[in-house]
């Protein structure tokens, strides 16, 4: 149990685990013979991999608050939607990080350096899309003029009231939201006890695109919770990976039913709990590892998993921290896009 345990604390805290995708449960090829099996013709290859810019994008954009609880804007350049207004952000390039990617982007478009402080929330995509929600704090740099206008942005601005300009498009309102609600509460309460601890992607390389689940069920005769492990090769948590040609609703559907059969009980995914992204070397390692926590509606002695999955009890203290991660804005929200 003390092993078990002491990997659950490190996924609770956003740490990587040593896990790739050897240890996959439900790959793309398993996927693949579920549907030729049911006569449904697979709509993707078995041997995707990842490509940045290329098979996978990455998108990172940040939301970043000062004191007057105003949020720093940059002006397009780009002639599509010149003149109009958006939060810092752009693609990944290859052979980076989400970290650098995400300071550069901040830098080249407003002129300002940043620290990074968490992630505020994550958006998911068919056809390998992901965008990135971060936060943090300004450390450096000047505010970009019209005068230093180039093919990134025209300038930058903190502006205090979003309606007073013309946004490039309107999903970056609940974003700004998010992201004062943050800060306001950090104001607030410097032990930020009613928002995640701050989490930030690890750099650890991955091939494939991964999908890790803590899945949770609390045993009606002794109130114990328990949590869902793969017994292939060795003991992890389910893994799966993430079907670039589906949305990522999609790929959770199939693996749960997967594990726990068509009648799988009523279950919730909370959030995000780690991700794991490297970038390099650019090519070989474009893929990523999402944790997210799900937890069953109807007690142990109703879920039955299927074949080498087991479950396994975890001590009260531990249970207590998975039960805390379950409140709202207690993980970082995933976003799944249709």
């Amino acid at each position: 149990m003390a092993m078990l345990e002491t990997t659950v604390t490190k996924l609770l805290h956003g740490e990587a685990l040593d896990e790739n995708y050897e240890l996959c449960d439900f790959t793309l090829a398993d996927q693949n013979e579920a549907c030729v099996a049911k006569g449904v013709t697979p709509i993707g290859p078995s041997d995707y991999v990842p490509v940045t810019k290329s098979t996978v994008t990455y998108i990172v954009l940040v939301v970043l608050v000062n004191s007057e609880d105003e949020v720093l804007m940059m002006q397009e350049a780009k002639s599509t939607c010149a003149g109009q207004w958006y939060l810092p952000a752009g693609r990944v390039e290859p052979g980076e990080n989400l970290h650098d990617a995400v300071k550069r982007e901040c830098l080249e478009e407003t002129g300002l350096e940043m620290e990074l402080i968490t992630l505020l929330s994550v958006e998911a995509a068919s056809k390998a899309w992901f965008r990135f929600i971060f936060t943090g704090n300004v450390i450096g740099g000047c505010l970009k003029t019209p005068a230093q206008a180039d093919s990134e942005s025209l300038q930058a601005k903190w502006i205090k009231n979003i309606s007073e300009v013309t946004l490039r498009s309107n999903d970056i309102i609940p974003l700004i939201e998010c992201g004062r609600a943050f800060h306001n509460a950090a104001k607030k309460n410097k032990n930020q006890n009613d928002w995640h601890h701050n989490l930030l992607p690890v750099i650890k390389p991955h091939k494939k695109l991964l999908l890790r689940l803590l899945i949770c069920a609390r045993q009606k005769t002794s109130a114990k919770l328990y949590v869902l492990m793969s017994e292939k090769t060795q003991a992890h948590f389910p893994m799966c990976e993430i079907n670039h040609n589906r949305n990522l609703h999609s790929t959770l559907r199939k693996f749960m039913t997967e594990i726990f059969g068509a009648d799988v009980a009523l279950h919730k995914p909370h959030g995000v709990l780690s991700i794991e992204h490297c970038g390099q070397p650019e090519g070989s390692n474009d893929g990523l590892c999402l944790s997210l926590l799900v937890t069953f509606q109807k007690t142990l002695e109703d879920v039955f998993p299927i074949g080498k999955y087991s479950w396994m009890a975890i001590s009260t203290e531990c249970a207590k921290l998975i039960a805390l991660r379950t409140i709202r804005n207690m993980t970082v929200p995933l976003k799944v896009i249709c």
